[in-house]
């Protein structure tokens, strides 16, 4: 096969689609494909890696970072080049006369959901959720676009899967639920955590862009309830975004450390494993890279009793609770009670669960067959 993967708005820091692209992309070179990846950037660019092609396409920076491809032609250019057999697409937004472009070629084409939009937007604008705001109605409206737009749609999860499903089913397209993958090599635990057991501080740490649909603000707030519960304690925050100074203001004088973003992922990862509870507290959460790169590292996590990110916390790896800090401090609590040695062997055993292997055959899975209906679930 020749797989053609495109994505637009991306910028510095969108490390979680970064990393499904990479891995997917090597897989797919791996198992014997050829791959192309389109992409904007500062300026055009034709590079080969051991992951298959990547073009670049010089594209404006629209704020934060971010760039997108405003001019669709350009990357449909690149694409007819290549000559794909099937082509991904990484963006709900923009990638329409892309979709377009494939119907009329013939080509099959595959909608890889990185978000849930409701909650997404429900998070970002602090507005309600629920049938009939103009937020419900607005997503619904572009969800039957994208539906009737694609071949096949791909989701990460059952709480990323119910945003499509009605669109999905009046428009006869496929949805299908591709559980994403982590790096048990790099993610793993360390065999003298950094920290662990040199006083009785409780080491946390927060992983993520600071920006409202992620909820930095939810996991700072936990922290800060357990600080002032007396617990000792060590929040460490990883990660960049416009909200920082929101987070300063919530934190006081608890002890937060903010450290920005961290583009080394083994720096990422020893912190994760360093660590002795990881909190994801995101309840808009569509899967959780974060969760799975915590739980690879020995590290348990705290989560939300809804989204993506509770799908892959099970009583073995973590603890969960209402998206409030009192409920979510309750359940850490409960959590740093049981045995060190049981939370890190649970965590560890969780993540095992998803080797990026078994997305890699699955999203082939739904490439060698676009268009028809597979099970509700493609594992390998």
């Amino acid at each position: 096969m020749r797989i053609a993967q495109v994505a637009n708005f991306v910028g510095p820091t969108s490390g979680g689609v970064k990393t499904v692209l990479d891995a997917l992309g090597r897989g797919y070179v791996a198992a014997g494909h050829e791959r192309l990846l389109v992409v904007p950037g500062p300026f055009d660019a034709v590079e080969e890696s051991a992951a298959g092609t990547v073009v670049r396409l010089r594209a404006p920076q629209v704020g934060g970072g971010y760039r997108l491809v405003v001019d669709p032609w350009r990357i449909t250019a690149a694409l007819e080049e290549f000559g794909p057999t099937s082509v991904e697409l990484s963006d709900k937004w923009s990638l329409f006369p892309v979709a377009r472009w494939a119907r009329r070629r013939g080509t099959p084409s595959v909608l890889l959901s990185h978000e849930r939009l409701d909650a997404m937007l429900t998070l970002r604008t602090g507005a309600g959720a629920g049938l009939g705001t103009g937020i419900e109605s607005s997503v619904r409206v572009l969800d039957r676009r994208l539906a009737r737009a694609v071949d096949t749609i791909v989701v990460t999860s059952g709480f990323a899967r119910a945003e499509f499903e009605p669109a999905a089913l009046r428009a006869g397209t496929p949805l299908v639920t591709v559980p994403l993958g982590v790096d048990l090599e790099t993610f793993a635990p360390a065999s003298a955590p950094p920290g662990r057991g040199r006083d009785d501080v409780v080491r946390l740490v927060h992983v993520g862009r600071l920006s409202r649909e992620k909820s930095p603000h939810l996991a700072v707030a936990t922290a800060v309830e357990l600080w002032r519960r007396g617990l000792p304690l060590r929040l460490d925050v990883y990660g960049a975004g416009p909200h920082r100074h929101e987070l300063v203001a919530i934190a006081g004088d608890a002890p937060v450390h903010l450290h920005g973003h961290v583009g080394d992922r083994r720096l990422v990862a020893r912190a994760l494993a360093g660590a002795d509870l990881a909190l994801s507290v995101c309840p808009g959460e569509t899967f959780g890279l974060a969760v799975l790169e915590a739980l690879a590292s020995g590290t348990p996590v705290l989560t939300c009793d809804r989204g993506g990110a509770r799908e892959l916390v099970d009583a073995g790896s973590g603890a969960w609770g209402e998206p409030t800090p009192a409920a979510l401090a309750d359940a850490a609590t409960t959590l740093l009670a049981r045995p060190r040695a049981e939370r890190e062997a649970g965590a560890r055993r969780r993540a095992t669960a998803y080797p990026w292997s078994a997305t890699v055959r699955s999203m082939l899975a739904v490439h060698a067959q676009p268009g028809r209906r597979l099970s509700g679930t493609v594992t390998a």
